[in-house]
């Protein structure tokens, strides 16, 4: 039986209790390449079978990252994921795609978040973390409003090297919220150091400056003096991490002052799901525990001395705090930190170490058969698993044109950025995932491209 309660007369008393005149008016921000003229064109039935041959064939159009050689990043990485890490998140104890609503009888799931938050804090080097976020763009933007609830001001600051993603949710956040939001020129992304130009767009109404590392093009830098002049001028600085791997290697952002740490966790347990979903972290300085979004898992005992976990503290609208509350949008991806927690576990301190240095030792190599390429140049002096590229002629056709011999070749950063006038560049990842046959494939393609 079909259920539609609302008849026309409701419909269009709604429409004009909103200001509209008629329900395509609600969709007039999706733009025209994004709409559908009609209706699509399926059967209206078929057998189980059928509808599995069927879209199986229309999946089989899809070139995916196992398919052929891979070397796309800028926030999402293909990484090698253990098939125990899946047999360890199907555990009944463990399973769960959402947050505990009744702490007292989910003890397994708010143990995996205990670990979770410590496997963060350490590689973070963070007093504290929470209990995950949606993804690494969300936790940023949250970051930012938290800044504005501790300073007691309204404007942030961010780095032209913050992936454009993660801008853009800021932007919108603050948009929606009343914030200020500045932003540096992109420049040349071969260019060091941009220090001082984010120190020269602070006011005294700035909370924060937020920087990524490494940043969008790859560059691996030391923020600690930018860290102690940000603050030094009474802001908070948020360090972003998309790539949380390289945390095997790199310095931590703790070591170098940060206030408030982000990042995104899907390189960690987590395939890359054509986009989602992901696991946003989070960690802060201890003083700025009461102001972090989300949820916090703590260790106790119970009446008879034996350990059990808690909700430590919760301060969401869901709970207590109502529109006080720190965070409405920020509830745990469950089953995503759960699979980076067992996947963490696996690996252990000695061998994310070892998963560092062979996306590094990776990267060094390509970029090496690449650039011995008439034309093409390397932009990123210092780079961990990812790095830019200028080649000789537009990215986005180079792209195009390697998809066509069967590689993936990167991200153009015309793509994610239209409007920096860097055309011409491309920004390639390179994992543990990548074999020596994926770079040799990827150099002979290049070199035909260009040809």
């Amino acid at each position: 039986m079909r259920y539609l309660p609302l008849t026309d007369s409701d419909r269009q008393t709604m429409l004009s209790q909103i200001g509209v005149g008629s329900v395509d008016d609600l969709f007039v921000d999706v733009p025209a390449s994004a709409q559908r003229d009609g209706t699509v064109d399926l059967p209206r039935h078929l057998g189980e079978m059928q509808v599995e041959r069927q879209l199986s064939a229309m999946a089989a159009k899809n070139m995916t990252a196992s398919s052929v050689p891979f070397f796309c990043g800028a926030g999402a990485y293909k990484h090698h994921v253990p098939a125990t890490v899946d047999h360890i998140i199907q555990r009944s104890e463990f399973l769960t795609s959402y947050t505990p609503y009744q702490p007292e009888i989910t003890q397994g799931t708010l143990q995996y978040l205990f670990e979770f938050q410590t496997q963060v804090s350490e590689l973070t080097g963070m007093p504290v973390a929470n209990a995950s976020m949606y993804d690494g763009s969300t936790a940023t933007a949250e970051a930012v409003l938290m800044a504005h609830r501790v300073t007691r001001k309204s404007r942030a600051v961010l780095s032209a090297r913050l992936h454009p993603h993660y801008t853009a949710v800021v932007e919108n956040l603050s948009e929606m919220g009343g914030f200020a939001v500045a932003q540096n020129p992109v420049g040349d992304a071969s260019q060091v150091s941009e220090a001082e130009d984010l120190l020269a767009l602070i006011d005294d109404d700035t909370s924060c400056v937020v920087i990524q590392n490494p940043d969008f093009f790859g560059n691996v830098s030391d923020f600690s003096a930018l860290s102690a002049a940000v603050q030094a001028k009474g802001c908070l600085l948020i360090a972003v991490v998309p790539e949380i791997v390289s945390l095997g290697l790199l310095k931590r952002p703790g070591d170098m002052g940060a206030d408030i740490v982000t990042g995104e966790g899907q390189s960690i347990g987590n395939g890359l799901n054509f986009g989602g979903p992901y696991v946003g972290l989070f960690a802060a300085k201890q003083k700025h525990i009461r102001q972090m979004p989300g949820r916090l898992c703590g260790e106790t005992v119970d009446a008879d001395g034996q350990r059990g976990f808690v909700l430590t503290l919760s301060t969401r609208e869901q709970h207590i705090r109502r529109d006080k509350a720190t965070s409405n949008i920020c509830t745990n991806s469950g089953l995503c930190s759960l699979a980076f927690t067992a996947h963490m576990t696996l690996l252990g301190g000695k061998g994310l170490r070892h998963l560092a240095q062979l996306n590094h030792a990776h990267a060094v190599q390509l970029s090496k058969s690449l650039c011995a390429l008439d034309g093409v140049d390397l932009l990123t002096p210092a780079f961990f698993n990812e790095f830019s590229l200028r080649l000789p002629k537009s990215a986005a056709s180079v792209v195009a044109a390697l998809a066509e011999k069967g590689v993936l070749g990167g991200v153009p950063v015309s793509r994610l950025s239209p409007d920096a006038g860097l055309d011409d560049v491309l920004v390639v990842a390179a994992t543990e995932a990548n074999t020596q046959e994926d770079i040799a494939a990827y150099a002979a393609a290049l070199k035909e491209v260009l040809a």
